[in-house]
């Protein structure tokens, strides 16, 4: 994803050149896609030209939807799981007494990945040092 964040507004990028770029399997990137499209978050173009892009700008997307696409919900244990499914599963749930901590975990933890989007982590372009350092003989101001 910070791949096609980098991509963003230039058109598709090929699934070989993010492979090649981040030294992944392309197959892996490959089942990746699958679930980041069925989320909306990407979407395919065919051709010669084509690869994969965001559906929306870089600063719209936050991490958590990128995270819940491809890993499911974000629950440290099942009991602290949002669906009411979940709570059938254990049968301590209505008497745990450690479930707020697994639920404070789980805030905590949804709250750092929906506080960040994915144009944070999106690297600014490089500048070469050159066109920040004064040239020599140039006159500086302390």
């Amino acid at each position: 994803m910070v791949q096609l964040g980098r991509h963003f507004g230039t058109g598709p990028a090929s699934l070989a050149e993010i492979a090649t770029d981040e030294d992944l399997p392309r197959a892996y990137l490959e089942q990746l896609v699958v679930s980041l499209r069925e989320a909306g978050l990407v979407r395919s173009t065919r051709g010669a030209h084509g690869g994969y892009e965001l559906t929306r700008h870089p600063r719209e997307i936050r991490m958590g939807e990128v995270l819940r696409a491809l890993e499911g919900p974000i629950v440290p244990m099942i009991c602290a799981s949002d669906d009411p499914e979940h709570a059938t599963m254990c049968d301590r749930t209505s008497s745990c007494t450690v479930n707020v901590l697994w639920v404070r975990v789980r805030d905590a933890i949804t709250g750092a990945l929906d506080g960040l989007t994915l144009a944070d982590l999106v690297p600014a372009p490089f500048t070469p040092i050159e066109a920040i350092t004064p040239k020599q003989g140039a006159l500086t101001h302390p």
